[in-house]
């Protein structure tokens, strides 16, 4: 009687208008929907064959809701809320992998530097198929990232599905993750950064091993920033990165639903670097932050990026705690992302200006779109919003062919190439004997070779 009586007043506080009453019908359908929910709910509880847990249904809902809307918008329960917020602090406990969900399945979008995962041979696109015996199919990536945490020390056996060959079973050790974002090395005359992922301490950490760089090498000539395999992080720490190759200028803009709603952020004066040649190194599995820094330097003619197009995902995630955290918080989809120049990220990414495969198998993955591991893979991926789209299946320009010596890194080989060439793709230098050349014009929908490829390669665990 009571919902009637609400019900009723609703309607008298409409009044007469057609026009007003019709502009309420969506509302009063979603009201209806609400208390169907309520109905099936009693319904459950009361019918089912075993006794149920109302709670763990109704975030197993919101988690559909969520979901329902793109890849990357979920509900976060307050344990998982708790391990986001330890995860972007630069440590935590588990096996090192950046996870995400695709149809039921969960996928791996980037195993760490130097974690149990990457250690293991886990790679980019993997499909986690069951952990400790029992099948993880139609799991949440929140389910999934429960069971692979635990206590140092202890093991998680996890099964691996890979494009064209057998499952692999892995057992993992459980070790705390202190993620070092970021590590320097000298390249010859060169400096080499590799960043990891993007956290608190990114920022800090770069300038830091930057200085050291120069320090050890006082007469450096140029940098390769390796931002392979980087799974993404903070909009703060790509901002930071990309602010400490550039003088001025904008690094990037987000976008939501409204035209007002644009946010963009420049770099400040200080070039920390001093304007020495800089070459961005990229994958499919740079994702997020990773594209936002890449596609700021390559925008802003400030750095050549070589490698292979990159994951695509250019959408902003507002994490939105309930109640202060304690009902866990939503991780939604409220901006898209855009490069200086205006072009969108989301599905799409960033091209690079000379594109290398780092072997024979990445470059066969390229070239066949079922094994193509990107965000616009994703059926209720967000659109890019400006009509473009990645692009299709096709032979990258370059790939080391069988005669190359495998224990060498192509893609940074072609990467220092670059900068002793000064950035000036024309002046680069030929191309190393064992190395596959495709002529522009002529890229081949498909490789020739027979074998299945075999790839060499938003939630850390």
């Amino acid at each position: 009687m009571r919902k009637l009586l609400l019900i009723g007043c609703a309607a008298l506080a409409l009044g007469g208008s057609a026009a007003a009453v019709a502009s309420q019908t969506p509302r009063n359908e979603t009201f209806r929907m609400l208390e169907m929910f309520g109905d099936v709910l009693a319904i459950v509880e009361r019918a089912y064959v075993v006794p149920v847990d109302n709670k763990k249904l109704i975030e197993a809902a919101l988690q559909g809701m969520m979901t329902a809307l793109d890849p990357h918008s979920n509900y976060l329960p307050a344990k998982a809320f708790g391990d986001l917020r330890e995860r972007t602090s630069g440590e935590y406990s588990g096996v090192g992998l950046t996870i995400t969900s695709e149809g039921g399945l969960v996928k791996v979008i980037s195993p760490m530097d130097d974690s149990p995962a990457g250690r293991a041979g886990v790679q980019a696109g993997d499909v986690i198929s069951a952990i400790d015996g029992q099948n993880a199919s139609g799991l949440t990536v929140s389910e999934v990232s429960d069971k692979l945490r635990g206590a140092i020390g202890t093991s998680v056996t996890v099964t691996f599905l890979r494009d064209g060959e057998e499952p692999r079973e892995v057992v993992l050790k459980r070790e705390v993750i202190k993620v070092e974002s970021v590590t320097g090395r000298l390249e010859g005359d060169f400096g080499y950064l590799r960043i990891s992922t993007f956290n608190e301490n990114t920022g800090r950490e770069l300038t830091e091993t930057i200085e050291r760089l120069k320090r050890e090498k006082p007469g450096l000539k140029g940098y390769v920033l390796d931002l392979r395999n980087n799974g993404g992080g903070l909009l703060t720490a790509a901002i930071d990165v990309s602010d400490a190759f550039l003088e001025r200028g904008e690094i990037v803009s987000q976008r939501g639903r409204k035209p007002e709603d644009i946010e963009r952020y420049a770099a400040k004066p200080g070039d920390l670097t001093g304007g020495l040649p800089v070459v961005v190194l990229i994958n499919y599995g740079s994702a997020s932050a990773s594209e936002i820094v890449a596609g700021a330097l390559k925008d802003q003619e400030r750095a050549t990026v070589v490698g292979l197009t990159s994951f695509g995902k250019g959408s902003v995630q507002t994490v939105i705690p309930l109640r202060g955290g304690s009902d866990g918080a939503l991780s939604i989809t409220t901006a898209r992302y855009y490069t200086p120049s205006g072009r969108s990220i989301q599905k799409i990414g960033i091209e690079p200006d000379l594109e290398v495969a780092r072997s024979e198998a990445e470059a066969r993955i390229v070239s066949r779109s079922s094994f193509i591991y990107s965000e616009a893979a994703y059926a209720t991926a967000l659109d890019a919003s400006i009509g473009a789209e990645r692009k299709g299946p096709h032979t990258p320009r370059e790939a080391p062919g069988p005669d190359y010596d495998k224990a060498k890194d192509y893609q940074l080989q072609r990467a220092l190439d670059v900068l002793r060439a000064g950035g000036d793709l024309s002046k680069l230098t030929a191309a190393p004997e064992g190395v596959v050349i495709t002529e522009p014009g002529q890229e081949k929908a498909e490789t020739p070779a027979a074998d299945e490829a075999k790839p060499d390669e938003t939630r850390p665990d």
